[in-house]
Formats: C-alpha cells, structure tokens, sequence
C-alpha cells in the first residue's frame, strides 16, 4: 500500500490530508520539529505547524519539550483503537437519546454506489432475525462471507443462489446461470434490496420493505430455485 492510500485511509479516522501527510513522516522518521516536519514533506511551515497541532489534538501525536518543542506520532494501533474506542461509547449515546427514526411502510429508497451498497447489505444481514436469501455472483457472495458465516453461527437459515459452485458450511446453496452484475437480498420476509453492483459510483440498488415487492421479489426468487432443481432433476428439495 502507497503513501496515497495509507493517506486515505487515516483520513478516515478524522485527519485532514496535511495531518495524515505529516503523521506518516512522524511515523517514518521519530521525533521531529515542526520545521523538520515542513521541511521533509513540502507543507508550508504555517502549515505544518497547524497540522502537527490538530494531531496533537486527536491524539495522534504526542509532544516533547525542549530547546525546540518535538512531535512524535502514536502508534497507529493505538490511536486507531482509541477512535473506535470513543466512537463505540458515541454510537451508544446516539443509539440510547436520539429520537426513534418513523419507519416509511411504503416506497422504495435507491442507494448509488457500491460502498453504500454493501454496507447496506452488511447491515441487512446483521440485522435479520431469521432467513436470509441472497441472490448473487460468488465474487460477491465472497464479500459478504464474514456476515454470512456470522448468521449460519446464530442459527439463522440462509439461502445463496450464485453462478458458480460455492462451499459455504450451514448455507444452501444452488448455482445458477451468470449473474453478471445483479444482486438480490431478502431479510426476514420484510426487506429487499435489488439492482446492481460491480460499477463503482455508477451502481444502483432499490431497497423497500413495502409488502407487495417483497412478495413479487419472493415469488422470483422462488422459481428461480425450482428452476434449478428442474434443470438438475432434484426433485428432493
């Protein structure tokens, strides 16, 4: 992984790009001055000034004094798990006082992009209480895995349609024709999400707990499944 990415990725822990940037030369080379810090990396002094000082602010750096003040950055195993940490008692607080959420019986929601599209599915999964049906290619199925074996562990009934034989210990699994880009999820008789994925910002996805396409996406993928065992001769299941 480049210095780009790992630059992407803290800034997923709240740091600004600077911050990241010079955090990584913290990282890499110890303690260092605030000119040192400007000088190796190319950020303006005032810059980097600001920079070491909001790392020092969310803890991701510590300062030691001297005839000149130096930075040294905080492990990122503990910086990372003091963020969690903290956003963890956050969710708690926000989950006990903010306000319950009107559930719309009706309509549809389009989620665009493949990152809010597995998230979605992730928490779909999660949060089901029985049956899980997911109609998809392996690639994606292999993307959900973690989730997957989640739920078959808790006793959950889980059923994958995918194009390609897949070992999946607790689900049942039949394989099908190409997927290409479609993916289908049905939770608990209650929720559906279907559309594509695989196009980057370009996908898009329904998702709607309204009854009537929840039953219309069942009946689908029901006689997709005794489609299948015709084509096989299982006449078992």
């Amino acid at each position: 992984m480049d210095n780009n990415q790992l630059i992407e990725k803290l800034m997923c822990f709240g740091m600004t790009r600077q911050e990241a940037a010079i955090y990584l030369c913290l990282a890499e080379n110890g303690e260092m001055t605030g000119y040192e810090a400007s000088k190796q990396t190319g950020i303006s002094r005032s810059n980097a000034y600001n920079a070491l000082a909001g790392l020092v602010d969310k803890g991701a750096a510590y300062t030691t004094e001297g005839t000149a003040v130096r930075y040294h950055a905080v492990e990122a195993e503990e910086f990372c798990a003091n963020k969690i940490r903290l956003l963890e008692e956050m969710k708690m607080q926000l989950k006990e006082y903010m306000p319950k959420q009107k559930k719309e019986a009706e309509g549809y929601l389009t989620i665009t992009g493949d990152a809010h599209i597995r998230n979605k599915v992730k928490n779909m999964i999660a949060q089901s209480e029985k049956r899980i049906y997911l109609s998809m290619t392996k690639n994606c199925v292999h993307i959900f895995e973690n989730e997957i074996r989640t739920a078959v562990s808790e006793g959950k009934k889980v059923v994958i349609i995918t194009d390609a034989k897949l070992d999946m210990p607790g689900a049942v699994c039949y394989q099908s024709e190409d997927k290409g880009r479609q993916i289908g999820v049905i939770t608990d008789s209650t929720n559906v999400l279907t559309g594509e994925i695989g196009n980057g910002g370009e996908s898009t996805c329904l998702y709607s707990g309204q009854q009537n396409f929840v039953q219309v996406f069942k009946d689908s993928m029901r006689n997709e499944i005794q489609l299948i065992q015709l084509m096989k001769g299982d006449k078992s299941a």
